[in-house]
């Protein structure tokens, strides 16, 4: 495993774990991470929203019980305000908000610091010079050892670029959406680096490919076609998962997040992360796409 360090110092292993979908089952999924820790993942992606709470809670167990925090590392999200008697979700990024919810994800988690906390989402409405206040306190007070937030909200990137001093952030990106392109310029001026979700689009992106159009991308993606999707990948000889991760390697990406729901899902994504050679990648087959919202 390769790693990749941002400017505060985070070590990413090139490829993460996405915990949002580990099985609530706790042995099913002590199983996963315990193949994560012997294939040299390093960094455990998981959110207070996730199953409001129970993620951290699973992930903050596993670790009590077989060590590791120092040798690993854990981001979380924060911004969502959730009720655990209803199924209902405030937005809410203020400083008082963050401050307070740090403290419960810490206590889930069992640590006494993160490595990452990241905003998860945000609108341009938001009173952002209070979230990054809150973010740069936690920073100083050892709670946190660096910021990011997760979106794909160009003028709210945009603010955070200029104005706050993250390490990270969390996008979609991956061979087919790879409207991220338009931003790297600004984001590698400001030395920050990109945790890539969803490098193989919900399976598109892998062997499985036609069939996971059909049944997921009946009506296309973006401005494809089904049909022009299946015969783009149809066209590509090396397998769609390696190709991908080529591809985002030879971007400004601190570490490819990929979930995991089964120990063999896990083996195959390190599989394919194993064959990577940092240049082979087909991005000229696909379209050029921008982001055209929230501009």
């Amino acid at each position: 495993m390769n790693y990749r360090t941002t400017k505060s110092g985070l070590k990413f292993s090139e490829l993460g774990l996405g915990c949002m979908n580990l099985p609530l089952d706790y042995q099913e999924s002590k199983e996963i991470l315990k193949e994560a820790l012997s294939s040299e993942i390093s960094y455990f992606d998981t959110a207070d929203l996730y199953n409001k709470g129970a993620n951290e809670e699973l992930l903050g167990k596993f670790f009590k019980e077989n060590g590791h925090r120092e040798d690993i590392m854990i981001g979380s999200k924060v911004g969502n305000e959730f009720f655990q008697h209803s199924d209902e979700v405030k937005w809410n990024p203020s400083r008082e908000h963050i401050l307070n919810s740090v403290k419960d994800s810490l206590h889930r988690l069992g640590t006494d610091y993160m490595d990452l906390y990241m905003l998860h989402g945000g609108m341009i409405e938001d009173n952002k010079e209070e979230t990054i206040e809150a973010f740069n306190i936690l920073k100083q007070d050892g709670l946190i050892r660096a910021y990011g937030i997760s979106s794909i909200r160009p003028n709210v990137i945009r603010h955070y670029l200029a104005h706050s001093d993250m390490d990270v952030i969390m996008m979609q990106f991956n061979l087919i959406d790879n409207r991220p392109e338009m931003l790297l310029d600004e984001i590698s001026a400001r030395d920050v680096k990109i945790l890539a979700r969803g490098p193989v689009m919900k399976g598109l992106l892998t062997e499985k490919y036609d069939s996971v159009a059909d049944r997921k991308f009946e009506e296309g993606v973006f401005d494809y076609s089904q049909d022009e999707l299946k015969e783009i990948l149809g066209k590509i000889d090396a397998p769609l998962t390696v190709s991908t991760m080529n591809y985002l390697l030879s971007q400004p990406v601190a570490s490819i997040v990929g979930g995991a729901s089964s120990v063999d899902q896990l083996k195959a994504n390190v599989a394919a992360y194993q064959q990577v050679d940092y240049q082979t990648h087909d991005r000229a087959l696909f379209h050029d796409l921008s982001y055209e919202e929230h501009l």
